[in-house]
């Protein structure tokens, strides 16, 4: 540790006091019987050390009260300095930690939200998959998606649900068109346990008896909907066997061509709800045209009326032409009438002033002559 020069000064004069006290003792020692003054002298060498020790003392006093003030007000100043810039760190460090529970508050009741669509998300599909495993409640939920893409695509004019047709078979959809093709048929069920054993096959023995047994379901399906569904007379001949899964529909485009083909022997079509969606949609262009057309035949019926009109139109125009020419002829002949009436009637104007000069005239006598 390093010592200032005031610390170095008053160690100095206390090694010098010391040296003062030492060599007095020895001199004493030396010489008990010394001369008078020579003690004097150093009692008074040893005073005016003495003061001017005192005097270093109170100047080193001041000097340290000096100091201990400059140092006070400095470390003061130091503390009020690193005191602001705490305070200035411990509000930022507030107002970041504010800011991250803000937001870890935010992104906390997302995260809730975000359970909660889960939870909610599960639930569904445990309804869903309890749905699909009830046979009958599988059929109400095609039902109700078929429902759902038939009602969004046409008019309700032109399709019923749950219609009942002349041999007792109820239709899940009945799309009412004009022959020819004629009402087409909707079947909203689908063999979906069948599908569900070839997609839990575990070896390549259990796939093929369950491909088999899919096909065999798949295939009675379609005779179903052929027998119940197609009828003379009453029915297009062809009609709509529609799965609500697009699994179903893309296993059969993959691995069962064979089905394909005789759904189309059977003409019963297999429709997904995408296929459906553009099937209808297919359906409703058909409707709007043919629609269009009997719009058309109305128009031209119209038109031939209005044609009819125009020519009761021009035929009567032209005998109110005729009539506006026998008109101008007769006003024509009534101002020739009215001419001729007021020339004679000028002529009996004149007869009348001259009778009327003649009768002045002898009334007055004969005229008189000058001389």
């Amino acid at each position: 540790m390093t010592l200032t020069s005031l610390e170095l000064a008053l160690l100095a004069c206390l090694a010098l006091a010391i040296g003062a006290v030492a060599a007095l003792a020895l001199a004493r020692r030396a010489a008990p019987a010394a001369d008078p003054g020579l003690g004097a002298e150093l009692a008074g060498r040893l005073d005016m050390m003495a003061r001017t020790q005192e005097a270093a003392k109170a100047e080193l006093a001041q000097q340290l009260q000096a100091q201990e003030r400059t140092l006070g007000e400095a470390v003061a100043k130091r503390l009020a300095e690193l005191s602001g810039k705490v305070g200035e760190s411990l509000e930022k460090s507030a107002k970041d930690t504010s800011t991250t529970v803000t937001a870890l508050r935010e992104r906390l009741v997302q995260i809730d939200a975000a359970q909660k669509a889960l939870g909610d998300l599960s639930g569904h599909v445990v309804g869903l998959r309890d749905i699909l495993s009830n046979k009958q409640a599988r059929g109400a939920f095609g039902e109700v998606m078929l429902e759902d893409l038939v009602k969004e695509a046409l008019p309700p004019k032109v399709y019923e649900f749950q219609k009942t047709l002349s041999n007792g078979k109820r239709a899940d959809c009945l799309l009412v068109q004009p022959y020819p093709p004629g009402p087409i048929v909707i079947d909203a069920k689908f063999p979906l346990e069948a599908w569900r054993a070839l997609g839990a096959a575990a070896d390549e023995v259990q796939r093929k008896q369950a491909d088999r047994a899919f096909d065999i379901a798949v295939s009675k399906h379609i005779l179903d909907i052929q027998e119940r569904y197609i009828i003379p007379n009453e029915t297009a001949d062809s009609a709509l066997m529609f799965l609500p899964s697009e699994a179903v529909y893309a296993e059969l485009h993959a691995n069962h061509a064979d089905l394909l083909q005789k759904s189309y022997r059977a003409r019963v079509f297999i429709v997904s709800p995408t296929t459906l969606w553009a099937t209808l949609h297919t359906i409703r262009a058909v409707l709007r045209d043919v629609e269009m057309r009997r719009e058309a035949n109305k128009i031209q019926i119209e038109v031939g009326k209005l044609y009819v009109d125009v020519e009761r139109l021009d035929a009567r125009a032209e005998n109110l032409e005729k009539h506006f020419a026998q008109a101008e002829k007769d006003v024509r002949e009534i101002r020739i009438s009215a001419g001729k009436v007021q020339k004679r009637g000028a002529e009996i104007r004149d007869v009348e002033l001259g009778e009327s000069r003649d009768a002045v005239a002898a009334l007055a006598g004969p005229p008189t002559r000058d001389v």
